[in-house]
């Protein structure tokens, strides 16, 4: 019983833990140049909530523990591939279309929580070699 109430109360006190909750979406910046409405609309659904300034941080990134993975995952994603701030250097475009054509993006467990981004066979050939040919210099 102890054990439980202990549980109970860690739980409760996690939540009083700042980081993860201060879900901000900075200003869009300047997105690539792309090169159709479709590769667009692909990228949006498929990328965007971790890779850009439009995150759309759901009900669950509330709740630490949760909150604190879902945080720094965007925070990661962005300092690696951010299609909001292509005014900076983007230090693994070069990248994206292989982990795309690899399966490898989004992430499983994002596509298990986000039904959206989960992309067909040809979605997913036609948003990598649109990201090939937008993004590798």
């Amino acid at each position: 019983m102890k054990l439980l109430l202990g549980i109970v109360v860690l739980a409760i006190a996690i939540q009083f833990i700042p980081y993860g909750r201060d879900h901000v979406n900075p200003p869009v910046v300047a997105e690539p140049k792309w090169d159709s409405p479709q590769t667009r609309a692909l990228a949006q659904r498929a990328c965007f909530d971790c890779h850009s300034n439009t995150t759309v941080w759901p009900a669950y990134s509330q709740v630490a523990p949760i909150s604190w993975l879902v945080a720094h995952d965007v925070d990661e994603a962005r300092a690696a591939l951010n299609f909001s701030e292509f005014n900076r250097p983007q230090r693994h475009a070069d990248d994206a279309a292989e982990e795309v054509e690899k399966d490898e993006m989004p992430p499983a467990m994002y596509r298990l929580m986000h039904s959206g981004a989960r992309l067909t066979d040809a979605e997913r050939d036609q948003l990598a070699r649109s990201l090939s040919r937008m993004l590798v210099p």
